[in-house]
């Protein structure tokens, strides 16, 4: 137990403890965001966060447990993990409740969690191991990449869950692009799957889908039905100005305006009470913990953490851009979580496993002081 210890000291010694930083920071403002959220000890915001930060000190646990593992172990058990998640996802399509019109929890033993979050980071594992042994430079070895990453993504449609599917391609995509994808070969996806648009809508997205689609382009078709929540989202973030009201004194979610304020609206809570000078902080946090995530993978040897990290970079990013975008009506209401903010231990669990496989790829790759 002594010598545990001791390696995992010399372990966080030696990591990125910037990125580190950065992540603890964002996930402790998460939990008083979720406290506001939840109008406070008047209200449910006691128990969220608590809920919260008991799944905080889960996940930085976790983080340090694959710290620990190393990332070239988790690479090496990266298919037996690929198929139990397929396994898991498909025992959601069959097995799960029904949610607001979506199948997305598992429960065992009185504990529920969301499978399509931990299928983000065996997504990642297996297509590092995957791309690194057959770079997809020819059509053969590119469409059995996109074969890998085909069945998660069908299997979270039939959920359905688009946005968790959006991410699975994004990651896929910038996966893709580190290991040397010829260009054309990208663009032809995105080309084929934009004009395929019409079909995926008609067939494949569910009335309330749609609809969330139609009122990005014009909240104001159903200001009362689908379209309320941006607005309410945009009131929310508009009336925060440069400062914010203050900690605990935003109206939207307090007043109950706001729908899903601890979830899928935590930025707009965020924005009215910190502002945009809070905006600002916030922006930086994540700007400088993706910067050191991509700078590990830049300067890694391995070609499998290059492709790693450049997945958990482009999970990251577009979770963000695209939590903050629907708050402010730039981007489509897809329900996805802001990373360390949003209420959900699934999620905040997923996103700091991916970090302690970026800090473990820190640690042997830049620091050059792990010996496996």
């Amino acid at each position: 137990m002594k010598d545990l210890w001791a390696s995992l000291k010399e372990d966080i010694f030696l990591t990125d403890r910037l990125m580190i930083l950065c992540a603890l920071s964002l996930g402790v403002w998460g939990v008083f965001c979720i406290y506001s959220a939840g109008a406070g000890s008047a209200g449910r915001g006691f128990d969220l966060a608590f809920k919260q930060a008991a799944w905080l000190f889960v996940s930085v646990l976790a983080m340090l447990l694959i710290i620990i593992v190393g990332h070239n172990k988790l690479l090496e058990g990266a298919y037996p993990l690929y198929f139990l998640m397929l396994l898991l996802l498909l025992l959601t399509d069959l097995l799960a409740p029904k949610v607001n019109g979506a199948q997305s929890w598992l429960g065992f033993g009185g504990i529920r969690f969301q499978p399509s979050e931990f299928a983000k980071v065996a997504i990642i594992l297996v297509m590092s191991k995957f791309l690194s042994r057959y770079p997809p430079l020819d059509l053969k070895t590119f469409f059995a990449a996109l074969g890998v990453i085909s069945l998660p993504v069908l299997l979270v449609l039939l959920q359905p869950d688009a946005g968790s599917a959006l991410v699975y391609l994004v990651i896929s995509f910038g996966m893709l692009l580190a290991a040397g994808t010829p260009l054309k070969y990208l663009l032809t996806i995105v080309g084929t799957g934009l004009a395929a648009l019409p079909v995926l809508i008609i067939f494949v997205l569910k009335e309330y889908q749609i609809n969330r689609l139609l009122v990005f382009i014009d909240p104001m078709r159903d200001p009362l039905g689908a379209g309320y929540n941006v607005i309410q989202s945009r009131i929310a973030v508009g009336s925060g100005g440069f400062t914010g009201k203050g900690f605990m004194m935003g109206t939207q979610s307090k007043l109950k305006f706001l729908p899903e304020p601890h979830t899928d609206f935590i930025f707009s809570v965020f924005s009215e009470e910190f502002g945009f000078a809070g905006n600002a902080v916030l922006i930086a946090l994540f700007s400088i913990l993706l910067f050191r995530v991509i700078l590990t993978g830049l300067k890694a040897r391995d070609r499998r953490c290059k492709i790693l990290t450049s997945g958990v970079a482009s999970w990251l990013w577009f979770q963000m851009f695209e939590s903050m975008g629907m708050s402010i009506g730039l981007t489509p209401v897809t329900g996805l979580p802001l990373p360390f903010l949003s209420y959900g231990g699934s999620s905040l669990l997923a996103v700091f496993m991916a970090l302690g496989l970026v800090a473990s790829i820190y640690i042997s790759e830049v620091n050059s002081k792990r010996v496996f």
